[in-house]
């Protein structure tokens, strides 16, 4: 009898105080702040002339943790630009400049070069090229339980936003759109403290003509791929990408991590 009272308080405490020693027993709120540094890490690692974009947080929701219970997986994206032929010499600089704790090697793909590292917490990081100039990093959570979920951190207004809105609307304007909306704004918080930032315009445009952008890009383009166009305004980074359904262009300015 002591021993079995021995043996319940022992798991007690162990349940209590113990770390979660697989990915199902850490919950979304748990591993969102692990995405969150990574996708910061990503972008101080592409540098701010490869990164492109800082994409959002997005939750998919309806996998199963256990046969009778219901989990989420959290995901986040960063763009980064990599002209044809250069994909493997990007991701492996990428690489080399991540934390060694998280063990990043390129090696070959179904699709060409694959990025693979361990973020952490049951945290993966993969990277791979789309074929039209870039590659895109993802960071993902696999199925585990909701907790409190994720809550994205809100990004502050503040000059650094205020100065990605100013390119954005040069750009919108060039693309006939004069009265834009207030961008989408979201961040990745860089390892030294400083925030990456994507201003997204809120509404999708019309499909512009061509060249519309070139006088904002000095005729100097990082990137002109149709459906592709990216370029430099001092230290922001604009990406212009046309819908595959309807042709309506998107538009995202980003400012990365510090040197």
């Amino acid at each position: 009898m002591l021993w079995g009272v021995l043996l319940a308080g022992l798991a007690w405490t162990s349940a209590r105080d113990d770390p979660p020693t697989v990915r199902e027993q850490r919950t979304l709120d748990q591993a969102g702040p692990i995405v969150d540094s990574a996708a910061g890490e990503l972008a101080r690692a592409a540098g701010p002339a490869g990164l492109l974009e800082v994409g959002p947080a997005r939750v998919r929701s309806g996998c199963r943790v256990t046969p009778i219970s219901d989990g989420a997986a959290l995901r986040r994206e960063v763009g980064v630009l990599a002209p044809a032929g250069t994909e493997r010499a990007v991701l492996t600089g990428i690489a080399d400049r991540l934390p060694a704790t998280w063990r990043a090697w390129v090696g070959p793909g179904l699709d060409g070069p694959e990025l693979r590292a361990d973020a952490g917490e049951f945290v993966s990081v993969e990277g791979r090229p789309t074929g039209d100039g870039r590659v895109r990093l993802t960071v993902e959570t696999g199925c585990r339980p909701v907790g409190s979920g994720y809550t994205p951190t809100s990004a502050a207004a503040g000059p650094e936003v205020a100065g990605l809105s100013l390119v954005l609307t040069a750009a919108l304007k060039a693309l006939g759109q004069p009265n834009p909306a207030a961008p989408e704004v979201v961040t990745a918080p860089c390892p030294g403290g400083a925030l990456a930032r994507t201003a997204r315009s809120a509404e999708p445009g019309p499909v512009p003509p061509a060249g519309a952008l070139a006088q904002l890009a000095g005729d100097a383009p990082l990137l002109d791929k149709p459906p592709v166009y990216a370029y430099r305004a001092g230290d922001v980074t604009v990406l212009a990408e046309a819908g595959p359904d309807d042709g309506a262009v998107r538009l995202a300015a980003t400012v990365g991590c510090p040197d």
